[in-house]
Formats: structure tokens, C-alpha cells, sequence
């Protein structure tokens, strides 16, 4: 891929602006979504089939009052329920969904929440996605940690008491190689029980590569299974092609990883759409690799640096709380993560009723987690990722969920 036009912190050359108006205003100037670029591997899997048709298929306008009732009865949550508690007919039932999710929740987890935090190492990016801070052509103040400097955010991180941590990049094999992010996580293992990553999709090989650095789980956001939809919002980058992105997770599975995690970003596009498809991806694989630890999260789209492009299709908290209800319901083992996105109102409620895991201490820049920790300022920093809405620290956080009458759990893994 021809990497000189994408920026750091200067501004777009000319022929930058030409293109990326190019890409914006002539479809026929981009490459095609579904067709995998050079080097991508391509797996045989019918889950993605799977759940495209099921999503393509769903007319959630059609559910009743009765087929929403008839779901919460049943001890067993069939596609066809999910089908009706995601659909609009269920706001009604929103309380009963909620006591119904409430239910399953402790049945399965208990009082337990657990806690990590994500650490941003680079935020280079090779992709143009105009609903993210980091596409490369924003011009946003751009910075890649070394391994010194990863290690000293670690051990600020780790010395609040934090076990589980979440490594994440911008989306450039330039900047941010596999070697690099594997080098990353080897340090992890110096400071946390749990590593997880959520980078660029990689072949099965890299993933095992970075298993055996020390990687316990892979998250990937298809942002959205509408595929066409996918095709307007990603105009240029290897994350343009759907499949590749799509198959991500099983990659991670068939290179060895202990668990992934499947998510839309919800506003996009349809999100009742996209929670069905999200829910299938988990379901499909649950059932093809029963070993793995499989969770979903449910991101909103949130405000982001120079973001004049995207005009999110807004979902609303009682919106959210109904899909995260309808996946507890549909997945009763399945763990359901809700990010510092959402106010602190909603995750101390959502925590009580559906969701099993939540971030704590979070910065989406890079190299400012001493800034947040000790109040150190850190003019070098990179730019945010997106607006965070709940920044409590891990000391607030574990107080609050505690006082809630939850059992915070930092891990809960023993290696030997």
C-alpha cells in the first residue's frame, strides 16, 4: 500500500486532499470491500454466511406484543425470541426484560464485575473509517510509545493495582508491526495476570505469534455487518475489506487464544441490525469452539477530534439497556463488557443487570496514563481516540461497585 500520504501531526498535502475528496465523492475510486488484498488470509468458515443472512433476513417491524411475551416465558432463548426482544415491540416490556436479565446475570456470574483498562501504545492509522479520530487523514497529534515508554506507563498502570490490561493501536502494520505490538505484550506480562489486544486483524500465524507473547484474548469491532453500509464508511486501508475483518476472531481462535470478543459499533447503522448480527457472530462460534471464553461488548459512537463526516444514527440509553438485555437473555453464559463510552449513571445500573465486565482508569490517548494517575502533565501526549464519558480511576471504580454490592474482580485466573 502507498503510505505517503498518510500524516502525522503536519497537515494534508495537496494531492492528500485530492484524494481523500476523491474517495468521499467517486465510490468508483475505491477498491473493492469484499475482495482480499495481498497476503490476507482467507479461512473456509460458513459462519460469516450464517450471520449475514440472518441479519439481512431480520424485519424486527413484524414482531408483536404477543411473540415478546411468548420469549420472556420460554427458559430457553431461541434466534427467533432474540428476534423479538431486540425488536421494538419489546420497549414496552423493557422492566421485564430487565429482571429477566437480572436473573441469568447472577445465576451465571454472581455479584462479580470485573475490571481492566485499555492502553493505547500508537495511534498511527493506515485507514481512512470518517467516523474515527484516528483515520489517517485527520489531523490529529500522532505519537508511537517505545518499549521504554511503554513500560513506564505499565508500571503507573499496575501500580494503582490493576491485573487485567488491554493493549490497543491505531491501525498501521507501518508504524505499529506485529514484532512491535508483540514486543508490548511480552512487557505486559511483566505487570498483569490478563493481556488482551485489539489491533489490526493479523493471519492466524501472527496471532499465535502473539499468543505465545503473552496475548490471552483478541477483541475486533466489525463496526457494522451491513456490508454495504461498511463499504461507505470505510474508504481506503486494509480495514475496508469486510470479510478479512469479519473472520478476525476465528483467526485468533484457530491460532490458540483463550478468548475474543465480538461488538458493532452501534450508530452506524441499523442498531437492531447490528446487535443480531453481533449476538449470531458470538452464538455461531460459541457453538464451533466451546472451549473459547467468548464475550460481547456494545460501544455507541461517540464525538471525535475534526468530526464533520458521520452523522450517527443515535441510540438512545433505554435503547442500549434493551440490547444488552436481550443479549443477556440470548447468551446467558457469554460475557457482556461496557466501556467508559457510556456516563457513570448507566454503567453503575447495567452492571446490576447485564453487564459482567467494565473499563476503569481509562485514556484513549497515548502515553498520558501518568498525567490521569499522578496529575503529571504530558504535553508530547497523542491525540484521544474518541470523548471518554466515565473517567473514574480504578480506586473509584472498585469503591463504587462495592458499594453498589457488587464484587469487583481484578482477576480471576491461576497459571501453573
Amino acid at each position: 500500500m502507498d503510505n505517503n500520504y498518510f500524516v502525522d501531526s503536519d497537515k494534508l498535502s495537496e494531492s492528500a486532499l485530492e484524494k481523500k475528496h476523491r474517495l468521499e465523492n467517486d465510490p468508483t475510486s475505491r477498491t473493492n470491500h469484499m475482495e482480499y488484498m495481498e497476503g490476507m488470509e482467507q479461512i473456509s468458515s460458513d459462519i460469516r454466511e450464517r450471520v449475514i443472512s440472518e441479519m439481512q433476513g431480520f424485519d424486527y417491524s413484524k414482531y408483536t406484543p404477543a411473540d415478546v411475551l411468548r420469549a420472556l416465558r420460554h427458559d430457553t432463548c431461541s434466534v427467533e425470541d432474540f428476534k423479538a426482544l431486540l425488536s421494538p415491540a419489546a420497549e414496552p416490556f423493557l422492566e421485564q426484560m430487565a429482571e429477566k436479565a437480572r436473573l441469568e446475570t447472577q445465576k451465571h456470574f454472581g455479584n462479580t464485575v470485573y475490571l481492566f483498562t485499555p492502553l493505547y501504545i500508537a495511534n498511527y492509522c493506515e485507514n481512512y473509517c470518517v467516523y474515527c479520530g484516528f483515520n489517517c487523514y485527520n489531523d490529529i497529534r500522532r505519537m508511537k510509545l517505545n518499549m521504554e515508554q511503554i513500560e513506564h506507563e505499565m508500571k503507573v498502570i499496575s501500580e494503582s493495582g490493576m491485573e487485567e490490561i488491554l493493549i490497543l493501536t491505531g491501525e498501521s502494520r507501518a508504524q505499529s508491526s506485529v514484532e512491535y505490538i508483540g514486543e508490548a505484550c511480552k512487557l505486559a506480562r511483566k505487570y498483569f495476570r490478563l493481556v488482551g489486544i485489539e489491533i489490526y486483524p493479523v493471519n492466524t500465524d501472527e496471532y499465535r505469534y502473539l499468543h505465545e507473547c503473552g496475548v490471552d484474548y483478541v477483541t475486533v469491532f466489525q463496526e457494522t455487518y451491513d456490508s454495504d453500509r461498511y463499504e461507505q464508511l470505510h474508504l481506503l486501508g486494509h480495514k475496508r475489506v469486510f470479510p478479512y475483518r469479519f473472520d478476525a476472531q476465528e483467526r485468533a481462535l484457530m491460532a490458540g487464544m483463550r478468548g475474543i470478543a465480538c461488538s458493532a459499533l452501534l450508530g452506524l447503522s441499523d442498531f437492531r441490525k447490528d446487535a443480531l448480527a453481533s449476538a449470531l457472530h458470538v452464538y455461531y462460534l460459541q457453538r464451533k469452539y466451546p472451549h473459547a471464553e467468548i464475550s460481547l461488548s456494545c460501544p455507541r459512537l461517540r464525538p471525535i477530534v475534526n468530526n464533520e463526516k458521520i452523522n450517527p444514527l443515535d441510540v438512545h440509553e433505554k435503547q442500549l439497556c434493551q440490547v444488552l438485555c436481550a443479549y443477556r437473555i440470548f447468551l446467558p453464559f457469554c460475557g457482556i463488557t461496557v466501556s467508559s463510552r457510556e456516563s457513570e449513571s448507566f454503567r453503575n445500573g447495567i452492571v446490576k443487570i447485564a453487564a459482567t465486565k467494565i473499563s476503569a482508569g481509562v485514556s484513549t490517548g497515548i502515553g498520558d496514563h501518568e498525567s490521569k494517575y499522578t496529575g503529571k502533565e504530558n504535553d508530547e501526549a497523542g491525540d484521544e481516540q474518541f470523548e471518554i464519558n466515565d473517567g473514574r480511576s480504578l480506586k473509584k471504580m472498585y469503591d463504587d461497585m462495592s458499594g453498589e454490592g457488587r464484587q469487583p474482580v481484578l482477576n480471576d485466573y491461576l497459571y501453573v
